[in-house]
């Protein structure tokens, strides 16, 4: 059941989003050669506390950590560790979540880390790219398959894959409600987007095949041929007047 949000929810949600995102800003600064992911995680789950929310990824089905941090063929998941060392060259994901009074914020950022390949660097424009295209079909009125065709048409346009496994998803009270938002699919299908409606829409886009595998930590996934991958999510509202991006400071 996907359920509409009144406007005092949404405005709970703003709040708890806007943490996210003042989390990532404060992280691209952190973000160095030399920087382990668990102090990265440190930084985070401090700063998530010290503005009165949670971090809710922290013991989700048993996830170790506050945030996820997924470095080149490291899709989504990746567990922060004081032995993982970000290096020049690195695309580093770091996906955040929070609780702020029983609502959730959630957001992705790939970042690349000094001097990245002109590869790297477009494989991260055109996943922020796609995430726009998407964003620009969350309307009254529309099929909720027509965010999932915006991003595959452009990633694919542009000679990339899009991952199959993992999907965007409603997100309210819970951090995963209905409905499941692939990235992929022909246009005009699906639920019609309703105001109210609040979406976490999450493009993953690899440089070469699409397949995807769990390593053995249960966690992280990563490319099946070891390809860069990028992860880019924003939380919107679906308003009267269009989408507003809740997850943008």
């Amino acid at each position: 059941m996907i359920i509409i949000k009144s406007p005092r929810e949404i405005e709970l949600m703003k709040t708890a989003n806007k943490i996210v995102a003042q989390t990532h800003t404060l992280l691209e600064e952190k973000i160095k050669p030399g920087i382990s992911t668990a102090e990265l995680n440190k930084i985070a789950d401090n700063f998530i506390r010290k503005n009165d929310a949670v971090p809710s990824f922290k013991g989700y089905r048993g996830f170790p950590a506050a945030i996820c941090v997924s470095i080149n063929e490291e899709v989504v998941h990746g567990i922060p560790d004081n032995e993982r060392i970000i290096k020049d060259g690195d695309i580093v994901s770091i996906d955040i979540g929070t609780i702020y009074k029983g609502f959730n914020g959630d957001a992705a950022r790939t970042h690349g880390v000094g001097e990245i390949s002109d590869k790297a660097a477009d494989l991260i424009s055109v996943t922020d790219e796609s995430l726009t295209k998407a964003i620009e079909k969350a309307v009254v009125g529309n099929r909720l398959s027509d965010i999932s065709h915006a991003v595959q048409n452009y990633a694919e346009s542009r000679g990339y894959s899009v991952v199959r496994e993992y999907v965007g998803h409603g997100i309210g009270r819970d951090m995963h409600e209905d409905p499941q938002i692939p990235n992929f699919g022909p246009p005009s299908r699906g639920p019609l987007l309703k105001s109210g409606m609040t979406l976490a829409i999450e493009p993953m886009i690899n440089i070469g095949d699409y397949r995807v595998k769990t390593l053995e930590d249960g966690w992280t996934v990563v490319t099946k041929d070891r390809s860069h991958s990028a992860h880019i999510e924003n939380t919107i509202a679906i308003t009267d007047n269009g989408p507003e991006i809740l997850s943008k400071i």
